[in-house]
């Protein structure tokens, strides 16, 4: 049996009226003298008008859906031919619906919408840690591509024997940073060692850490003086050009100790102007006031990559389980997990804030 009054729309809880005042405001601004004078900014207040457009079509969508599925439902009471499964399957799809507009109101954040750094980083414990970091890697990367976003490598250091000692790439999409940032904290691994000729279980450490990338048009003041830069020749899986000459840069900020580097391209030119993106982006996020403390508690957490301090674990022996200690979502699938199904664990978390 079908109850109508479990799936009724508040039109209030998707704040419709606020961006609506929006969109208008935007188009005010569209239609008045040197609008686009400032590109940037334009463009900006575009994708604004654009993302809140979306919202209310979905929403209107969502109302006009539920509507019709009333009517089977009054058809059905009736006289049911086959109106009643109709509606069932039709609710089903519009639970979906309404899941994914209620996730996108939990992106209130302005740089939600923004591309996104990660960088993940191995703990204590060698090859293993750095082998952990890799599957991570392939794990974030193979979401992206799910979701239909791009991803750049910028920089990433290969560990000695297997694996990757650290890694930080950009991912391009809608609301990459919102839903990365659910991903910042210590990520553990318990397995049998593929390195352990004992064949012992391990427990391995990762953290994962995000940032924003850096609207063009925000000023952040960097005075030369306070950076360190140096080259060095390239590393890795970059081909054998690559490797001749000292292109690979790296950037450290003195008065706050931030270090970035890039060594994916040839260029050094253009390897510093991404560490120098890079430095822009973080910088960006600590003169961010409303951030502040919560950056210094991260920032705190990463210094001890190791138990007790992880979000999220993933457990191959011996049962399989991956669990977020913040959410107490769990999933058996392990392996679906590792090769990028992880928006049940992100959407919980942005759910609970």
């Amino acid at each position: 049996m079908i109850k109508k009054d479990v799936w009724k729309i508040s039109g209030g809880i998707f704040d419709l009226a606020y961006k609506q005042e929006r969109i208008t405001e935007i188009e005010k601004k569209e239609g008045a003298p040197g609008f686009w004078d400032e590109p940037l900014t334009a463009q900006e207040l575009l994708r604004e008008k654009a993302g809140a457009q979306r919202v209310i079509s979905s929403y209107e969508g969502l109302v006009r859906e539920m509507e019709e599925i009333e009517i089977l439902l009054e058809i059905a009471a009736v006289d049911d031919g086959g109106e009643a499964k109709e509606a069932e399957q039709r609710l089903g799809e519009t639970e979906g619906r309404l899941k994914a507009l209620e996730l996108a109101r939990m992106f209130t954040e302005k740089d939600d919408p923004r591309n996104v750094f990660v960088s993940i980083n191995a703990g204590a414990g060698g090859t293993e840690a750095q082998d952990w970091t890799e599957i991570l890697l392939r794990m974030y990367l193979r979401w992206a591509e799910r979701r239909g976003f791009s991803a750049e490598i910028v920089d990433i250091l290969a560990g000695e024997e297997a694996g990757i000692k650290n890694v930080t790439f950009l991912v391009k999409g809608d609301y990459a940073y919102g839903n990365l940032k659910a991903e910042i904290g210590i990520h553990r691994l318990v397995r049998i060692s593929p390195f352990d000729a004992g064949k012992r279980r391990h427990t391995s450490f990762a953290s994962v850490f995000v940032y924003p990338e850096t609207p063009d048009d925000v000023a952040i003041s960097i005075d030369e003086a306070d950076l360190r830069i140096d080259t060095y020749r390239s590393g890795g899986a970059g081909g054998q050009h690559v490797n001749k000459t000292d292109s690979a840069v790296r950037i450290t900020h003195l008065p706050s100790g931030i270090v970035v580097q890039c060594q994916n391209e040839r260029s050094q030119h253009k390897n510093k102007a991404t560490a120098m993106k890079i430095l822009k982006a973080r910088l960006y996020e600590l003169e961010m006031s409303k951030r502040a403390e919560r950056m210094e508690e991260m920032h705190k957490g990463k210094k001890v990559i190791a138990w007790g301090s992880q979000i999220r674990s993933y457990v191959l022996h011996p049962y399989r389980l991956v669990k977020d200690h913040r959410t107490s979502v769990e999933r058996g699938d392990a392996d679906a997990v590792l090769d990028g199904d992880i928006d049940g664990f992100i959407e919980a978390f942005l759910m609970s804030q």
